[in-house]
């Protein structure tokens, strides 16, 4: 038995203690926003956060992430307000396909709450693991800026019951041609 904590709760969960952690939050915990790409750690697809650092849940065994705290992109709002990224995420329309978004707003959750104030090179640096092929990177770099902003201002944005999920299907329902 492995005892995780996911999302601020406490979770056991009857696993190989080698498994990737992408599975464990997938198939048994079934917080499904995470994302499996390609299975190396080399997308960033799968990106969780581990004790607020981002890493890729593909090549990090249940044992590693034992005694951690983990948080997914279910666990990125706070008490039903969208965190800062994913309200800027809404706001500049970065999905096309919406798949790797997940494991590209953890990782830039991660770099703001280390850096408030990210300058473009270190916005790059930070998101270099992350692949968009659809290459919505001029967006993903506004939203990052608008959302330190943001967070610098600690302005609560009201999640009005949104949840990953319906926030990337809004989006995608508003695609534009635009960067």
């Amino acid at each position: 038995m492995v005892k995780l904590t996911i999302n601020d709760e406490v979770v056991s969960l009857d696993a190989d203690p080698n498994m990737p952690l992408l599975y464990a939050i997938r198939d048994i915990a079934q917080l499904t926003g995470t994302k499996f790409g390609c299975g190396l750690g080399l997308c960033g697809a799968c990106t969780v956060h581990l004790d607020g650092q981002p890493i890729r849940s593909c090549v990090t065994t249940l044992a590693a992430a034992q005694g951690k705290t983990i948080t997914t992109i279910e666990g990125l709002e706070n008490d039903g307000e969208l965190h800062p990224v994913q309200a800027a995420w809404i706001d500049h329309k970065v999905p096309q396909c919406g798949y790797c978004q997940s494991g590209q707003m953890m990782s830039a959750a991660a770099l703001i709450a280390k850096n408030p104030s990210p300058s473009d090179e270190q916005i790059e640096t930070a998101m270099q693991g992350n692949i968009c092929r659809c290459g919505t990177y001029p967006r993903i770099r506004k939203a990052i800026k608008q959302a330190a902003k943001m967070s610098v201002a600690s302005t609560p944005v009201s999640a009005q019951s949104a949840t990953t999920s319906s926030i990337i299907t809004e989006l995608g329902n508003k695609r534009e041609v635009s960067s």
